[in-house]
């Protein structure tokens, strides 16, 4: 059973007033992303016109953006690489107060997407890596978590070079969760399928939590061998809540590991070892945005649980801030609110929930 978030807050206050703050730590990339709305994605040798095009830093940027807005600690471990990209990238980090920590090349820019929406929103990514996928086993040296840190790692970065630093970090974290004092968040990509063997299996032994959106969170199913029903109804509100917390089951029982699985404004699933699967609502919203509102979520959930918070108020809080996001966006992206207005979109429904003679869960 969830408390009221206000009740909450008050607890938390008291318990951590005098105690320093947890930061959240990102071992993902970040790039710069050129979004163009054109009328048709071009043949080869086609042309396509674009009615609207817009840079902003993309990755894993915007989950270190989120956590800053929830008034934690932030810190990007990735490489940030010399030239006109990379300018970019610090100018965004040192404007959301995100510390770099990690390593420079001077060789190297750091690398850029276009990303191509057509007329009827489907989206198309070309990609240019630079520094940021140019990592080896001795990148992420510089990452030593203090008691109740979060760590953040994307599955963009499971994919080039600096894999083997993700590799090497999760050998050093180990593989008993309960013998760590930082927490570790593992939100995978949908090229999750493509991740080698080896170092997937380092990943499942480290026992992160594990926050993933539908596709992802089946994608990591076909990775474990889990079966489903594919059979089973996905109409909302009834086949599709069973479907979603029978694959937030699965993956539970297999990965004994807490999964978050993300389904919009339905909200999100989630099994923490040996316990039930919970499921956390959402907060309906127009889709107004053309990207996932999944870095706003991420990035509130690591920022919640560095400030101490159960996993499961964790996700109610995250899935207000990801709402907010969408109704806030800003030229196609997510934009996430502040700690005290995703706390505030919380409490107006425990507070409403409460008057209608809801259950506060």
């Amino acid at each position: 059973m969830l408390s009221r978030i206000s009740e909450r807050l008050v607890e938390l206050k008291e318990a951590h007033d005098d105690e320093p703050q947890h930061a959240v730590i990102s071992l993902g990339h970040i790039w710069v992303d050129i979004m163009m709305d054109v009328n048709g994605i071009p043949k080869a040798g086609g042309f396509a016109v674009s009615d609207h095009t817009n840079a902003s830093v993309g990755g894993s940027y915007r989950v270190l953006q989120a956590a800053a807005r929830m008034g934690v600690p932030t810190r990007h471990a990735g490489v940030v690489g010399t030239g006109p990209w990379a300018t970019i990238v610090r100018e965004a980090l040192d404007g959301s107060g995100i510390e770099h920590i990690g390593q420079d090349r001077l060789d190297t820019d750091s690398g850029f997407r276009l990303v191509l929406a057509d007329e009827d929103r489907r989206k198309t990514y070309i990609a240019t890596y630079g520094a940021e996928a140019q990592g080896d086993a001795t990148t992420f040296d510089c990452v030593e978590p203090a008691a109740g840190d979060v760590v953040h790692i994307s599955g963009n970065t499971l994919m080039d070079h600096t894999a083997a630093g993700v590799d090497e970090f999760m050998h050093r974290a180990g593989t008993d969760p309960a013998g760590r004092d930082f927490t570790i968040v593992l939100n995978p990509t949908n090229t999750l399928s493509l991740v080698n063997d080896h170092l997937l299996e380092d990943l499942v032994l480290a026992r992160p939590i594990w926050s993933c959106n539908r596709q992802e969170a089946n994608t990591l199913a076909d990775r474990l061998g889990i079966f489903r029903d594919d059979e089973a109804s996905l109409t909302v509100g009834g086949g599709f809540d069973r479907s979603m917390a029978e694959l937030c089951q699965a993956l539970g029982e297999t990965l004994r590991a807490p999964p978050v699985v993300r389904a919009g404004s339905r909200g999100a699933w989630v099994r923490t070892p040996g316990g039930e699967v919970v499921h956390v609502d959402g907060y309906p919203t127009k889709a107004t945005h053309t990207r996932s509102a999944g870095a706003p979520h991420t990035g509130t959930l690591c920022a919640m649980l560095a400030r101490g918070w159960s996993l499961t108020d964790a996700v109610r809080i995250a899935n207000a801030a990801a709402s907010l996001a969408i109704q806030r966006s800003v030229n196609g992206v997510p934009n996430c609110p502040d700690y005290e207005t995703a706390i505030a979109l919380v409490d107006a429904n425990d507070d409403s929930t409460t008057a209608s003679g809801g259950d506060r869960s």
